[in-house]
C-alpha cells in the first residue's frame, strides 16, 4: 500500500469509528439486533482499515489521527443527530483536534 492510500483508509477508518460510535447509540446497549449489526460490521471495517494504515504509517502518528478524527465526528454527530449542547469550549477543542490532525500529516517523517 503506497503511503497516499493509507492516509486515506486511515481517514476513511476515523470515519468509519464516527459511524460505529453513532449506531452503538442507536444499538442502545445492543438491544436492537439491526443497529448492533450494524455495529458490528462498523467495527470490523474501520479495524480493518486501521491494520493496512498501520503497515505504512507510524502507530504513533496513525492512532493519535484516527482517534482524532473519530473524536470530532463523534461530538460533532452528537451535536446533529441527538441534540447534544454545544459551546465555545468544544468548539475551540474541536478545532485543536483538527489542527493537530492536519500538523501531524504534513509533519516531516
Amino acid at each position: 500500500m503506497s503511503h497516499s492510500l493509507a492516509w486515506i483508509a486511515l481517514v476513511v477508518a476515523g470515519l468509519l469509528d464516527v459511524g460505529w460510535a453513532i449506531s452503538m447509540k442507536y444499538a442502545e446497549g445492543y438491544t436492537r439486533l439491526g443497529w448492533t449489526l450494524v455495529s458490528l460490521v462498523l467495527l470490523a471495517a474501520f479495524v480493518f482499515l486501521l491494520g493496512r494504515a498501520l503497515q505504512v504509517l507510524g502507530v504513533g502518528v496513525a492512532y493519535t489521527v484516527w482517534t482524532g478524527i473519530g473524536a470530532a465526528g463523534t461530538l460533532a454527530m452528537g451535536v446533529l443527530l441527538f441534540n447534544e449542547a454545544l459551546n465555545p469550549m468544544k468548539v475551540a477543542g474541536i478545532a485543536f483536534v483538527l489542527i493537530g490532525i492536519a500538523a501531524l500529516k504534513f509533519a516531516p517523517e
